[in-house]
């Protein structure tokens, strides 16, 4: 017994770092989950409980072995862990909890694994909802998360993992169905380094080299496997063990790898089950020696070693663009009905809370729902939107469309429930009155649309000012609205306004039609019958033109061939408020485009449709009359310069040492500028997953290209990648804004104007009896630093009484210490994860938070209100 102490604690004390001469070798076992391609969800479901139940019986019958030679397997998403609780009993998935707090058992926060160059960034966040539930409910913690087999990576993923509480990622890329120069034969300027986003935080990684061989070698997604066939599954990995050995090298900082610890993750490939666990343990004993230690790994001990022995790794802070990611394209508009849901929420959300503080259960019905929806974000960007595999397209698509659905009918039914419910604790008057809510953190002067049936003039009064709001009555989507100019509406917060019986008080229009000419205080444009924009005036600027052709295209341009082939351009609505011109147009197929101007904003609103389907690559053109100006875009958690590292920009420089990288499709978030020294434009976009800059291609980026593509949708990569012919569909939206400034870029200010386009102020009826409140303004929270904004604020997932969730994002490129006040005063507060874990306490001070921030840090707290 004393014997077998001492070997326990020898190996202890080898695999902890202490014995530098010893190479330890890490072998980790997973079967590789491509959901709906190698099975569809009951398969996998069923493979998923099976695997589970066999690796536990390994664990079970190997704990007696040496901690080294013990079973031990990797799920490679937190879903294995749902469906295994949802099919097992009780006492089983208890048993398969123990197993993850022994650590025989790990997972990552990520559902599934994914694509993340198309995802909003609270799309990623919340994909990662359920293994937060699972850390607080079981006392236990995630420390990976991973994005394997597509070839590409963005930036900002590496802060969003980390925030949410994340310390280890591992990549292995297929090398297959790809456009990357020299995928299968990168020579990677790091394997082992700490992938870094802007604001410093991030995670430990190791990427290895793609050898030549193929995926099922170093680099790919299935390491250990090393045929994609196993065939003498011991003879071969014993090799790997040798090939590791060799790779490893302390004796010269000058070697391709200067870590004499190496680890081979992922077997099992696209197989729909494995069950190797006896091939793992038998490696691992015959490979040790007196010099060499292999341990059956988990992953994380793997990370450990690398931070005990290697504290200080090389930092990298690239984006290598996008590939996979682009497939979702495929069905734009469903993707696009995501994207505004992840938008809608941030309002409804808002809403809830403030309701919240008066009915803590008003929202109970829909907690199933909400995390149908949590889970739906984390699957319906999984990463095997190539659809080329054994589940047909037709398939992958019905799920697609179900996994949207979970997202909007959640969002959609918390925004409505939310929205009456505010009105039902507002106390109405004889007059009839409605609400303005703001779910912005800064005060706004913007027009909010009220659904309104109403016969006879009507007049809105401002009930905090007693003064006429300017109103014009308007039809959107075929429904009736008044539409006022609401002034000074709180920061995430309402005014109450009443509307009474009068003519309101008459002001010119807002915007004059000439011909195809439209303008108001700010622009001049000229929207021809095809509904492309051929000139654009900023009056603020002398009147300088931004439009100019490049390439044929002009600025909102589908690709027409005919700048006057349409039906009569059409002044649909009209008012002091707001006037929008129409063109609806069969070149090159039928769309219709909207520009609206408005009196007291610069901001040009454009909306446009297609009502038809179409089979090839489509994108809307904006080319602007720009000189040696820069292009910045908001990518993933982080807003990136467009150019490769070399030229001053975020994107890796495709080489032989930088590793492989793709240029073409650019994420395109809230916002694109591009800007010259002292001027530029902001296009806000909602419904577009990318863009691309002039004729950028795969391995070419055209960083001084003046024009924009917005992708509107089609297969990026050829008719055999993605869901044909957009599954069918005839209807797609898409929602853009542009504003000029004439100053150098600024981050905040680009964020903030496409925040208000996307996130309208919203109107609500007043119905309370006379125990409604009274109040003719309100503001949930303020924060003293206008360039720190609020992400989100909702209640907690286990309730209102467990505290106000905040995520904020810093938009200074320097630390702040703002201040962050709410309607009562704040009891307590927590740093949490962004997925709602508790970290670290804080104190309030007066019933406020001072907050801390690192530049460009999204930052989440939990506010615990008197």
């Amino acid at each position: 017994m004393k014997s077998l102490l001492l070997l326990f604690l020898g190996l202890t004390v080898l695999f902890s770092g202490n014995a530098q001469t010893t190479k330890r070798i890490y072998l980790a076992n997973d079967d590789h989950t491509d959901y709906m391609w190698t099975g569809n969800e009951a398969q996998y479901d069923s493979a998923f409980v099976k695997m589970l139940d066999y690796y536990l019986d390994q664990i079970e019958a190997t704990k007696h072995n040496s901690p080294d030679f013990q079973a031990r397997f990797n799920c490679d998403g937190s879903f294995w862990l749902k469906v295994y609780e949802k099919y097992r009993s009780p006492a089983q998935f208890n048993r398969l909890v123990e197993a993850l707090r022994s650590g025989h058992i790990s997972s990552p926060l990520n559902m599934l694994v994914s694509t993340y160059g198309a995802q909003p960034t609270e799309a990623v966040l919340r994909g990662m909802y359920y293994a937060g539930h699972m850390e607080r409910r079981l006392n236990l913690r995630f420390p990976l998360a991973v994005c394997m087999e597509n070839q590409t990576l963005p930036l900002g993923l590496s802060s969003l993992w980390a925030g949410s509480g994340a310390k280890y990622s591992w990549r292995g890329v297929c090398g297959c169905a790809s456009k990357v120069a020299n995928a299968s034969l990168a020579h990677r300027r790091h394997q082992l380094y700490r992938y870094m986003g802007m604001d410093g935080g991030g995670v430990t990684m190791k990427w290895y080299n793609l050898f030549p061989k193929n995926n099922v070698s170093f680099g790919g997604y299935a390491e250990t496997r090393q045929e994609k066939v196993p065939k003498e599954t011991v003879a071969k990995m014993s090799q790997l063990v040798e090939d590791m050995d060799k790779m490893c090298d302390t004796v010269s900082t000058k070697s391709a790898y200067p870590f004499n610890v190496a680890g081979a993750f992922g077997f099992g490939w696209d197989d729909l089950e494995t069950f190797v666990s006896p091939a793992f343990i038998t490696v691992a004993q015959n490979g040790t020696t007196p010099t060499r230690k292999v341990r059956v790994s988990n992953e994380e001990d793997f990370f450990r070693d690398i931070e005990s022995s290697y504290p200080t790794l090389p930092a990298e802070s690239l984006t290598y663009g996008n590939e996979w990611d682009t497939y979702c394209a495929s069905m734009n508009e469903i993707t696009a009905r995501v994207r505004r849901a992840t938008e809608k929420l941030r309002t409804a959300e808002a809403l809830s809370s403030i309701v919240s503080l008066k009915n803590q259960t008003f929202a109970n019905s829909l907690i199933p729902a909400r995390n149908q929806a949590w889970d739906a974000f984390g699957l319906y960007w999984e990463h095997d939107w190539t659809a080329d595999g054994p589940v047909s397209q037709k398939d992958r698509a019905r799920w697609q469309i179900k996994m949207q659905k979970q997202i909007s009918n959640y969002t959609d039914s918390l925004f409505n429930l939310s929205l009456s419910t505010l009105g039902r604790q507002l106390k109405k008057a004889p007059n009839p009155r409605f609400y303005v809510f703001n779910p912005l953190s800064w005060v706004r002067n913007d027009v909010a649309d009220l659904p309104y049936s109403g016969l006879g003039s009507v007049k809105v009064v401002d009930m905090s000012t007693g003064k006429e709001a300017n109103s014009q009555l308007v039809t959107v989507g075929g429904k009736s609205y008044l539409r006022i100019r609401a002034e000074n509406i709180p920061s995430v917060g309402y005014k109450v306004f009443e509307l009474r019986q009068g003519a309101p008080q008459p002001h010119l229009q807002a915007a004059t039609v000439n011909g195809d000419y439209i303008s108001n205080d700010f622009y001049r444009l000229r929207l021809r019958k095809s509904g492309v924009i051929t000139e654009l005036f900023d009056k603020r600027a002398a009147n300088r033109q931004l439009v100019k052709a490049i390439d044929g295209n002009y600025f909102n341009d589908l690709g027409t061939t005919d700048l006057d082939e349409g039906a009569s351009l059409l002044i649909e609505n009209a008012g002091p408020i707001s006037v929008t011109f129409k063109a609806v147009s069969r070149n090159p197929i039928l769309h219709t485009v909207r520009v609206t101007l408005y009196k007291d904003s610069p901001r040009i609103e454009i909306q446009d449709s297609i009502q038809a389907n179409f089979k090839d690559l489509k994108t809307w053109a904006f080319s602007f009359d720009l000189t040696n100006q820069t292009t910045r875009h908001e990518e993933l958690g982080a807003i990136i310069t467009a150019k490769k590292e070399t030229r001053g920009g975020h994107y890796a420089a495709q080489t032989r040492a930088g590793g492989p990288a793709r240029y073409d499709w650019l994420t395109f978030n809230h916002f694109a500028d591009l800007s010259e020294v002292n001027y530029g434009v902001t296009i806000s976009n909602q419904d577009c997953s990318f863009f691309k800059l002039g004729k950028s291609s795969p391995d070419s980026l055209w960083e001084q290209s003046s024009q924009l593509n917005a992708l509107a949708g089609g297969q990026t990569d050829g008719e055999k990648l993605g869901i044909s012919a957009q599954n069918g569909d005839s209807a797609f939206f898409y929602q853009f804004a542009i504003q000029t400034h004439p100053s150098a870029f600024d981050a905040a200010s680009a964020m903030k104007f496409s925040l208000e386009h996307q996130n309208p102020l919203v109107a609500g009826m007043i119905t309370g009896d006379n125990n409604g409140e009274t109040n003719n303004t309100f503001s949930l929270l303020s924060v003293n630093d206008p360039n720190v904004f609020l992400w989100s604020v909702k209640p907690s997932e286990e309730g209102i009484e467990q505290g106000l969730i905040t995520r904020f994002w810093n938009m200074n490129a320097k630390p702040v210490t703002p201040v962050i006040k709410l309607a009562r005063p704040i009891n307590s507060a927590w740093q949490t994860t962004h997925i709602e874990t508790n970290e670290h306490k804080t104190a309030p001070i007066n019933g406020s938070l001072k907050a801390s921030f690192r530049q460009h840090q999204l930052k989440t707290y939990r506010l615990i209100l008197k």
